[in-house]
């Protein structure tokens, strides 16, 4: 990575009190960024963003993204160069309990960001973190490939699924015109320290190690690839650097171990 490209850039983070939101926040911040975070509260008491300290995310707008007046108000306030887009409802069983806040935080949630940066004069690129869950899975077994179909059997895949669709018809129709250049990133299983989340492995054997319970797998014949968390992000933060100064970079990019 470039630490030139991000000193001094002014980088709007969205969902910077999340696992891999807080460490892009501190990462930014070390390479010099000036770090605009957007996001909700940090959930739970055991969280890496307070762990950091607010350093890392100076000033930060607490924004629900489905508060399209809250979205356009920290955005005006940031005035992007770089808008790094990873605020989401993340969790698939939650999902399932709740379909329509999934869906509106997902897909209405990433509308009203883009619609708040519609115009803005500062901006030159955004890169939309979606999931690697937004392919049409038939089981095969068998790579995905950034030109598959999408699709997405639970209501947290089809959410990120249809935000794709959102964020390329947004690019055509308004970004390119203006010199935006827009990509999304499809990263997912990202494991690394400070992760307290619901519902992710590593967490719950620690968790089960600390109560002295035996750990409960919840899908044990399922086979994952696992990258680490700063290796997730480097592939975003290069990319980012690639979009804003090569015309060839492709618009979806699998950031896979």
């Amino acid at each position: 990575m470039d630490r030139a490209f991000w000193s001094g850039r002014r980088v709007l983070l969205t969902g910077h009190t999340g696992f891999k939101g807080s460490w892009a926040a501190l990462w930014l911040h070390h390479m010099g960024a000036e770090v605009h975070g957007l996001a909700l509260p940090p959930e739970g008491p055991a969280n890496l963003h307070d762990r950091l300290g607010d350093i890392v995310a100076r000033p930060t707008a607490w924004c629900d993204l489905r508060d399209r007046s809250a979205v356009r108000a920290a955005v005006d306030a940031a005035k992007p160069q770089v808008v790094l887009h990873m605020a989401a409802q993340a969790f698939v069983r939650r999902s399932y309990a709740e379909p329509q806040n999934t869906f509106e935080t997902n897909v209405q949630g990433t509308v009203n960001l883009l619609e708040a940066l519609r115009g803005q004069e500062a901006l030159r690129g955004i890169v939309v973190v979606t999931s690697d869950k937004v392919y049409r899975n038939d089981g095969g077994g068998r790579a995905f490939r950034e030109t598959d179909p999408l699709g997405g059997h639970d209501p947290y895949s089809a959410s990120k699924a249809a935000c794709e669709h959102a964020v390329a018809a947004y690019a055509a129709s308004y970004f390119e015109a203006d010199g935006v250049r827009v990509a999304t990133v499809r990263g997912g299983n990202v494991i690394g320290g400070g992760d307290f989340s619901e519902d992710r492995i590593l967490p719950d054997i620690w968790r089960a190690i600390a109560a002295g319970q035996p750990l409960v797998m919840r899908n044990p014949e399922a086979t994952r690839p696992w990258q680490h968390v700063l290796d997730c992000l480097s592939g975003y933060f290069t990319l980012t650097e690639h979009l804003l100064g090569d015309a060839s970079t492709p618009r979806q990019i699998n950031i896979g171990p």
